[in-house]
């Protein structure tokens, strides 16, 4: 009888059987981090004007990529290797492209340390959408198109190799033509380098016609296409240096300044309608240390540029100058040029030799910005500019900023009367320990420079309504909104009397709570729309109406609702046209899309699903959007929708990995208990495919604030810069746990215990969880608090604690090198939480510090902390090191030379990824030790030698 059921089963359809059962489907394997060179990512996605085309790369982590080019009607595709900086041009017609050398030939050619010059270098992509042909223009360094119009492209071809003659080539002169000949020796022809510049090709993209301009520096378009704006240093016959204008109507070149080579042109600016320039020049040909840069203006129908603005002007203060470092910009309407001025800046000596030359830092106690900041931000003060403006018909120029007042913000795209400005600099002092600075607001009469202090001392910062009638903040230290009316000077809170907060209601910082934020103003300034934990509400300016909560169901279903801008240039909220949000749910942790309607404040769901929505973008002219969605299984591919998400419209476009099937990925689920301050808490536990209760595994607990929210968040198998990866651990066997932690101000470490130590108790009840086998991994915060947790407690079998804080006494007085910030605020308002400063609460220091508790650590302890971290001092590290290995407790420590907060280089975060795993592996799962745990690896075979060896 068994041998007749064979028979059949043989004989049977071979479809049938297939539907069955599947044939030669190979089992599931595990992920390892060879799997890493097969995963792509989505770095770029577009949509064109038409929404006939949908652009996308799909790239490996580290290699050659491509584009794809996907046509929505057809459904065909074509694609492109190496593509990068893409543009879909405004007509829908092209999409324009450079086209990346081959890494590995690069790589090989560097190996062979060829020049940078002798490097293959960048291919122009143009492809026409229609005939769905590229055409490639090799050797381009550079290309622009027009950001409102199609049809054009301009680029710069990069200079060409020179082929040196081989001696026997060179024709022999006469011994009679050799004194004459190196008396008349020809000049040598000048060369393609970013001195002299490169050539520029002007192309035509309908028919492919092209005009060449020699040795431009710098060049642009106007906005609508109307014209080509460059400079030059001249091709020494028929172009002289200078700036130029070519209509792409008219296909005439006018110069606007003509010049000599050694002038330099720069900040090339082109108003909206195309029809005036200004550029910024320096006519000096000496090599003078002090440079004065002037403003030179044209207009269409004029004959040349004009001299506008220089350091001559009675308006500007003595000793300013017009700055080369701040672009000119046109008011939307014409009427007005905004111009960067600056002071003189100071100069050093140059007669002076090296040892001459006294080099000292000052730091002083009253020292508005700390020195270290100084010294950070040192570039950016010294090309620091001030907005001025040149009412164009009178030619008026008007000082709007100020050393006292340097920010200056237009109104109404710079059509506006009046600007407004933002300062901390009398506050500035109190900032390096406390990071809610206060501020002074003004609004700035362009036309006279005048100013009418809005407010004064206020923990926020005002902004403009579109058309500049008022001006909005939120008090952090009110918790509210204020408008303030520029015509009546008066000012109104808005939503102080509304029974619901419009900041943080989690904040469990030693400081005032964010603000929600809000979303903007509707049409002429009538209403600004903000949030709250949940709704949108609609507030008067003015309060002459009762605010409004236009979403109404947000609260009272925990949906966060948060808009969603289809329209980057949009300036106002239309009330007529619908307005596309997104919604969280807080409780399911679904999320998805509504509609709103602001004519009668109707909502209306559209999707709502396990997973995770973003990179919501619009086609200009229709109705369609790309996104992404994702969750744990399921990769962020690119779709396509309709605005109300359809299902019969929606379609998935990209399939970037799908030999992720191949693999054994995991689930995730939401775990919930009670802290040991009885506070509600939810986790993430990751679980492996095909699990089974009845079976004991590993865990590995990783924490940072709070992760619940991101439940569908996907995991790639990459290398990781700081923390395990959920889907490899998950993949091979290990739990993983991300418990949320919420905390008491003065205790950080104690509200960490207080809230994983519950969270793995729940879990161990549940039967399945190996109690001794339990590891813990963390990273920055997550590594200061796994170097407390196991100074409090010997139950985990092993721990990973990345850039740890070991000595909260020392930090504190430590300095982020990243930012030259002091750390002070940090612990007195920030993450670090102690409230208070050392002098006023010093236990709370010690306390909190695993420096002074590391004798009773007995887990071992892989420590990560790199020479260059610029956020915790990596002598935080070293003392951590320092005290187990003087202590004689099992512990190790990583250092990335060169590397900041975590490994960046890839190879850097493989390595990482492998000891940790490696470490976690002897220790939860009974692997043999390696090499460089076993007997570390030597400075002379550091880069040499990796130690990843078991036997």
């Amino acid at each position: 009888m068994k041998k007749f059921l064979a028979l059949a089963m043989l004989a049977a359809p071979l479809s049938l059987f297939a539907q069955k059962k599947p044939v030669n489907v190979a089992p599931k394997k595990p992920l390892t981090f060879d799997a890493f060179a097969q995963w792509k990512e989505i770095p770029y996605k577009a949509i064109n004007p038409d929404g006939t085309l949908v652009a996308f790369t799909v790239n490996p982590q580290d290699g050659d990529g491509k584009v794809i080019f996907y046509h929505l009607k057809t459904n065909a595709q074509d694609s492109i290797k190496r593509a990068a900086e893409i543009n879909l041009t405004a007509d829908s017609k092209f999409a324009v492209f450079k086209i990346k050398p081959q890494q590995n030939v690069v790589k090989e050619l560097r190996r062979q340390k060829k020049k940078k010059e002798d490097l293959p270098k960048d291919t122009l992509g143009i492809y026409t959408i229609a005939s769905r042909k590229t055409e490639k223009v090799p050797d381009v360094k550079t290309y622009k198109v027009p950001e409102k119009v199609g049809g054009w492209v301009a680029y710069q071809l990069e200079a060409k190799k020179e082929v040196k003659p081989k001696p026997e080539d060179k024709p022999k002169p006469a011994v009679a033509d050799t004194v004459k000949k190196k008396e008349t020796k020809p000049k040598a022809p000048r060369k393609n380098n970013d001195t002299n510049g490169y050539t520029l090709v002007l192309k035509k993209l309908t028919d492919g016609k092209q005009t060449t301009f020699g040795f431009v520096k710098d060049f642009t378009f106007a906005k609508y296409g109307q014209g080509l704006l460059f400079a030059t240093t001249g091709n020494d016959s028929t172009l002289k240096p200078g700036v130029y204008w070519y209509d792409l109507q008219t296909e005439k070149l006018t110069a606007l300044l003509e010049g000599k080579s050694k002038h330099k042109f720069k900040n090339l600016t082109v108003n909206e309608d195309g029809t005036q320039v200004a550029f910024v020049a320096d006519l000096d040909t000496t090599k003078a240390p002090q440079r004065l840069p002037k403003l030179f203006y044209w207009k269409t129908g004029e004959p040349k540029a004009s001299l506008l603005v220089d350091e001559t002007a009675t308006a500007l203060p003595k000793k300013w100058i017009v700055s080369e470092h701040a672009a000119p910009l046109f008011s939307k309407d014409g009427s007005k040029l905004f111009v960067g001025v600056n002071p003189q800046p100071v100069v050093q000596d140059t007669t002076l030799l090296p040892e001459e030359i006294v080099s000292v830092e000052v730091w002083g106690a009253r020292d508005s910005v700390l020195y270290t900041q100084q010294n950070k931000q040192l570039d950016a003060k010294r090309k620091q500019s001030y907005w001025s403006v040149v009412h164009l018909a009178s030619k008026n120029l008007v000082m709007l900023g100020s050393k006292e007042i340097p920010a200056i913000v237009l109104g109404d795209e710079g059509n506006a009367d009046v600007a407004l400005a933002n300062t901390d600099l009398p506050y500035r002092w109190s900032d390096f320990y406390d990071p809610s600075t206060n501020t002074d607001a003004y609004v700035v009469d362009v036309n006279t420079g005048a100013r009418q202090q809005i407010f004064s001392n206020v923990k926020g910062n005002a902004s403009l309504s579109p058309k500049a009638r008022y001006a909005c903040w939120f008090n952090l230290a009110d918790t509210s909104w204020f408008s303030y009316s520029v015509a009546t000077q008066k000012t109104t809170s808005l939503t102080r009397n509304i029974a619901v907060r419009f900041a943080d209601e989690e904040n469990d910082l030693p400081d005032y709570p964010d603000a929600y934020g809000a979303l903007g103003w509707t049409a002429d300034d009538k209403a600004l729309l903000v949030y709250d934990r949940y709704d949108i509400w609609s507030v008067d300016p003015e309060n002459k109406t009762a605010p409004v909560n236009i979403t109404k169901i947000g609260r009272e279903q925990k949906l966060v609702f948060r808009y969603i801008r289809l329209d980057p240039e949009e300036r106002f909220i239309d009330p007529a046209k619908p307005l596309l949000l997104s919604a969280f749910n807080e409780t399911t942790k679904q999320s998805g899309y509504y509609k709103l309607s602001l004519k009668d404040n109707s909502l209306t769901r559209l999707l709502m699903t396990d997973h995770r929505y973003a990179v919501a973008t619009k086609a200009k002219q229709v109705d369609k959007i790309i996104f992404t969605r994702e969750n744990f299984r399921e990769f962020p591919d690119v779709w396509v929708s309709d605005l109300n998400f359809a299902p019969s419209s929606s379609k998935k476009l990209s399939d970037a990995n799908p030999q992720m099937k191949q693999y054994l990925w995991g689930t995730v689920e939401i775990v919930k208990w009670m802290s040991l301050d009885n506070v509600p808490l939810q986790g993430l536990l990751y679980k492996p495919d095909n699990f089974d209760a009845s079976k004991k595994y590993p865990m590995i607990v990783y924490y940072y604030e709070k992760n619940s929210d991101g439940i569908h968040q996907h995991v790639s198998p990459e290398p990781l810069r700081s923390s395990v990866n959920r889907a490899m651990y998950a993949s091979n066997g290990y739990l993983i746990f991300v418990p949320d932690i919420v905390y008491r101000v003065g205790y950080p470490g104690q509200s960490a215990y207080n809230c994983v130590m519950p969270g793995v108790t729940k879990l161990l009840s549940l039967g399945f969880v190996d109690e001794k086998n339990i590891g813990l991994q963390g990273h920055s915060w997550g590594g200061y608090q796994t170097a407390y947790l196991v100074t409090r407690t010997n139950f985990f079998k092993a721990a990973e604690a990345g850039a740890v804080v070991a000595d909260m006494v020392s930090a504190y007085g430590g300095i982020r090198w990243e930012t030259g910030l002091s750390r002070m605020f940090q612990y007195e308002h920030q993450q670090s939480r102690l409230g208070a400063t050392l002098w006023d609460k010093p236990l709370r220091y010690v306390e909190n510090s695993p420096i002074f508790f590391a004798d009773k650590i007995e887990t071992p302890l892989l420590l990560l902390h790199n020479d260059a971290d610029g956020h915790v001092p990596w002598y935080q590290g070293i003392e951590m090191y320092m005290a187990l290995r003087r202590l004689n407790k099992p512990a190790w420590m990583l250092n990335y030379n060169g590397e900041p907060h975590w490994p960046v280089k890839r190879e850097n975060r493989i390595d990482f990824q492998i000891r940790m795993s490696q470490f976690f592996d002897h220790y939860l799962k009974g692997a043999p030790m390696p090499e460089w745990m076993r007997r570390g690896i030597p400075a002379v075979e550091k880069g040499i030698n990796k130690g990843y060896s078991t036997k």
